[in-house]
């Protein structure tokens, strides 16, 4: 595959400045086609970004011969069809994260995609970011000595929505995002720490609903151990006060230690015995920009991407586990 022709299967929010225009940005990848069921959405999308065609109809997207690969940016419940409806006719996907709704729908994705030999990636994109580059080489350098202990602390007010039960957000209603805010945001925090120190293989988690906003979980506590036999814990609320809100991952070990956010940036900060270092990274505008770069050279066959549907299964897994769906 020499140029990449992307078609669209959702056309909303994360398209617009997260991820769309880097499909274009990147060398020998375009964007030929957009689809979503909302028909003067799909049209007004097309205009606006200048993309030739589009549809009210996933099939007929994915099975218009200048379609070549075809990224999936629903809600999470469809991303298993899509995917699998994909790579059944041949074409590579690129999907939004997490995978999918559930575990199990993870898993069919997977077998299908070593079935037909068509790659599915998945958008764990923080892995490529140079923020998380530079967390990964401080934990990479031996600087913090034996990394002993991981916490995750996440905390944020609701939204003006979420009071709004006749009208709740996607993410709010778990037939359709597999869970709460729990399952939108933590897959990120969950992803790159597996990144770091490889596979979770036990987790356990205690969810409740203290607001009584939803029905959904808002308040979330787990520990989890890796394959290395590092020990983690964290703790999500998505009800707290403004005063109480935080995005923060320690990482402890036998001679430092270093924190970061995962979604507002804050300097990384590493402490050891010569006291406190801080690192001030910038992102590029389009955040999935270097990730979908990787992937467009993994299917022209000049690299190999490893954000697939195998490694991000294992953050369902793990969300699972905590919410005790298995």
């Amino acid at each position: 595959m020499k140029l990449i022709k992307w078609g669209f299967v959702g056309c909303g929010e994360v398209t617009e400045k997260k991820s769309g225009p880097a499909f274009r940005k990147v060398e020998g990848s375009d964007v030929v086609a957009v689809m979503s069921r909302d028909a003067e959405k799909a049209c007004r999308y097309a205009e606006r970004h200048n993309v030739g065609k589009w549809y009210t109809d996933a099939q007929q997207l994915i099975n218009d011969d200048e379609v070549n690969a075809v990224y999936i940016a629903t809600p999470p419940s469809s991303h298993a069809s899509y995917a699998i409806m994909a790579m059944k006719a041949g074409k590579p996907v690129y999907v939004e994260k997490p995978l999918a709704a559930s575990y199990e729908d993870c898993a069919r994705i997977i077998r299908v995609s070593q079935q037909t030999g068509v790659p599915c990636f998945v958008a764990y994109y923080r892995r490529y970011l140079p923020y998380f580059l530079k967390v990964g080489e401080i934990i990479k350098s031996g600087v913090l000595g034996t990394p002993v202990s991981v916490t995750i602390r996440f905390a944020t007010p609701p939204r003006k929505l979420d009071y709004n039960r006749d009208n709740l957000p996607w993410r709010l209603q778990p037939d359709i995002a597999g869970g709460g805010y729990f399952y939108d945001l933590a897959p990120h925090q969950l992803d790159i720490l597996q990144h770091f120190f490889g596979v979770i293989t036990e987790a356990k988690g205690f969810a409740e609903n203290r607001a009584h906003l939803y029905d959904a979980e808002d308040s979330v506590t787990a520990c989890f151990r890796f394959e290395n036999g590092l020990i983690g814990s964290g703790s999500w609320c998505f009800v707290c006060d403004e005063s109480a809100a935080a995005d923060r991952i320690d990482i402890n070990g036998t001679h430092g230690s270093v924190y970061f956010s995962v979604f507002n940036y804050k300097p990384i900060c590493l402490s050891t015995d010569g006291g406190d270092e801080y690192f001030d990274i910038s992102n590029p505008e389009h955040v999935q920009l270097p990730l979908i770069e990787a992937v467009v050279k993994h299917l022209q066959g000049d690299g190999v991407c490893d954000c697939d549907c195998v490694s991000g299964t294992l953050v369902n897994w793990v969300m699972d586990k905590i919410l005790k769906k298995f």
